[in-house]
């Protein structure tokens, strides 16, 4: 406490209520290959619609990792997922020419300052091929935006229906502009009710369609020598034509504003053709402008916080001073609007398991990413070892994996399947924090109309993340209560007793139909090879919760003193929460040490704090024996049963 220096009250607070919190143990994370989404970036899913916006629908080269995830979320509602950067993989683009911008931190660090995707104006803001299917129009002033009299028809034959005009000269004329004619020569009384867009522009040959129904042809004759207003393809979109923002125009500038609209060209986003995705109106060339309400109004800004489709890479290469400050600076004309179609976007080929260990890297650091429950997908060994490694470091995780495809599916005979399986573990190292499943499931691929085989290990994870909700962490997964795998059709693998009992002694967890009975998980053994606690999946879960917990509220006796209060007060945060772990049927017993005994003069000198917490877990029962005996009608059952 202060020393007072004169007579006087200190009122002081003196907080005593910390408690051990509760901690996320049903987290899923997985990486895969995908059609689309950001790369290489941690996405927070809740449900399989949310993964089908995000990365998209699965096809016949990526349904494996797809389903993995999605039956993830058949149990839970939280998964972490990282969109693996496959090989040739890229955005599409303005230019014709595919770049690889991964995520928002890469076009941040480096795309954001402009001129570094080439020659595009803008790029698809995820990596693949629907990018292919976009089209960013920019109306960069009012001149852009319309024009009256651009042009007179050069055309005395004109009738209804013809979709060809001459025109006296085709400059300032577009394809997809829309076009209005005055009613008589030389005026300027254009009928809106007759709007034509221009599909193509062959010297002073103009073709049309009516607008915007995009079909038929003139309404009515033409006048020779009629005036032609010209305006930007999308004007009906925004609110009038671009010009100066009022906080340009207090800083002395001019001619700031523009507009940009992104339309899903090809149908291959919304459905339709032509639907506009996003408009973006009044946004501005200056590079400190600003809307009235205060909001960053610079156009690369605004399209990089709020656009889902396009990412800004360079300015219109026809204007000049764009991207300066707004004080002083006039903003030079670009009297045409473009419109540019993306294209050169690729979904890459087949993921490597170098690429998936970059991308299951992500979730590597404890302290900045909370998981529980790693999906390793479609499986070889060196991916096993890969996740077994990130688990074993973490020391808060589990990874559940499969056996490679080729051991089960399409393998006709159930003593090979069962030898493969053995055999593709036998080599995978010892681990308590990793699951081997024995297989593959047979499941409806709604999105396809196909039945297709998944590995198991989604729906592994699940389990234990549903084990969770209706149970804790402690409990098993296994069994007909909790371990009931939902969609399958059947199993590539379904093992019998004799086989089961081949498969348990070897690490393995038989997943095994049961008429009647469903398909279910019958072990809940971890990779650990050695006899231990540690080889029963609930134990290890059990301890990842306490240590997590226990040493999350540790954290707030850094920098105390190692004294008996310290120490009494680390007693009276953990002791209460192991009363209440073994009041839900966790551990059986337990101690806490924590005082001068183990916290020595040595101790202390070298700034040290000790705590030793003994715990007796909870055991799942894997074997019944039931002992049936017969008697006499006479004999006492005290003296049988005695």
């Amino acid at each position: 406490m202060a020393f007072q220096v004169s007579p006087g009250v200190l009122v002081q607070e003196r907080d005593l209520t910390r408690i051990i919190p509760a901690v996320s143990t049903a987290i899923g994370a997985f990486a895969g290959s995908f059609n689309k989404g950001p790369l290489d970036e941690i996405v927070s899913i809740s449900s399989e619609q949310e993964l089908v916006e995000t990365f998209g629908k699965p096809d016949s080269s990526n349904f494996e990792y797809f389903f993995s995830a999605a039956n993830f979320l058949q149990y839970s509602n939280s998964l972490r997922v990282v969109r693996a950067t496959q090989t040739s993989a890229v955005n599409a683009s303005t230019s014709g020419t595919g770049v690889l911008i991964k995520n928002t931190d890469d076009w941040t660090n480096n795309y954001a300052s402009g001129g570094s995707a080439g020659n595009a104006d803008f790029v698809a803001r995820e990596a693949g091929t629907d990018g292919n299917n976009l089209l960013v129009s920019v109306c960069p002033n009012a001149t852009a935006y319309e024009q009256n009299a651009v042009t007179t028809l050069n055309d005395s034959s004109t009738s209804v229906g013809d979709t060809t005009v001459t025109v006296t000269s085709g400059t300032g004329i577009n394809v997809g502009d829309i076009l209005s004619f005055s009613t008589t020569a030389a005026t300027n009384d254009y009928d809106d009710g007759e709007q034509y867009r221009v599909t193509g522009v062959s010297t002073n040959d103009i073709t049309i369609v009516q607008h915007p129904r995009g079909t038929g042809g003139l309404k009515r004759a033409l006048t020779d020598g009629c005036n032609i207003r010209r305006r930007w393809r999308y004007y009906d979109s925004v609110d009038g034509a671009p010009g100066t923002s009022a906080y340009v125009s207090d800083r002395n500038g001019s001619g700031d504003e523009l507009h940009v609209v992104v339309v899903d060209e090809d149908g291959g986003i919304s459905g339709v053709p032509g639907t506009i995705l996003e408009t973006y109106s009044n946004v501005s060339k200056a590079s400190d402008a600003k809307d009235p309400q205060g909001n960053d109004n610079y156009y690369p800004n605004v399209i990089y916080t709020k656009s889902r489709h396009i990412w800004w890479t360079k300015h219109n290469s026809s204007g000049s001073n764009w991207g300066n400050a707004a004080s002083g600076t006039t903003f030079t004309a670009v009297n045409t609007p473009t419109s540019e179609s993306l294209s050169g976007g690729s979904n890459g080929s087949t993921v490597t398991t170098g690429q998936l260990k970059d991308a299951y890297d992500k979730f590597a650091d404890a302290e900045t990413v909370d998981i529980s429950l790693i999906i390793a997908g479609p499986c070889d060994a060196t991916h096993i070892e890969n996740l077994i490694t990130i688990a074993e470091n973490r020391k808060d995780c589990v990874a559940f994996v499969s056996p490679e495809r080729a051991d089960v599916v399409n393998v006709t005979n159930g003593n090979t399947q069962k030898q493969n399986v053995i055999d593709f573990y036998s080599s995978i190292s010892s681990s308590s924090y990793v699951t081997f499943d024995s297989g593959y499931k047979y499941m409806y691929d709604r999105y396809n109309d196909v039945y297709r085989y998944v590995p198991l290990n989604g729906d592994m994870a699940g389990l234990c993340a549903r084990t969770d909700l209706i149970a804790d962490s402690w409990f098993s997964p296994a069994g007909f209560n909790r371990g009931v795998v939902r969609g399958a059709v059947k199993l590539a693998f379904n093992p019998t007793k004799t086989q089961r009992d081949e498969l348990y002694p070897k690490r393995i967890n038989p997943v095994a139909t049961f008429p009647g009975q469903g398909t279910v998980l019958f072990g809940d053994r971890t990779g650990l090879a050695t006899p231990s606690a540690f080889d029963r999946i609930n134990v290890r879960r059990l301890f990842i919760t306490l240590e997590k917990a226990i040493s999350t509220a540790s954290k707030f006796q850094l920098f105390e003193f190692n004294d008996e209060f310290t120490r009494a007060n680390f007693r009276n945060i953990v002791e209460p929460f192991l009363r209440e772990v073994q009041g839900r049927r966790g551990i059986t017993d337990f101690l806490v040490v924590c005082d001068e005994t183990n916290n020595t003069g040595d101790v202390i000198d070298r700034n040290e704090f000790k705590a030793e917490i003994f715990v007796k877990p909870a055991r799942s029962i894997n074997f019944i024996t039931l002992s049936f005996v017969a008697t006499r009608t006479g004999v006492s059952f005290d003296e049988v049963a005695g």
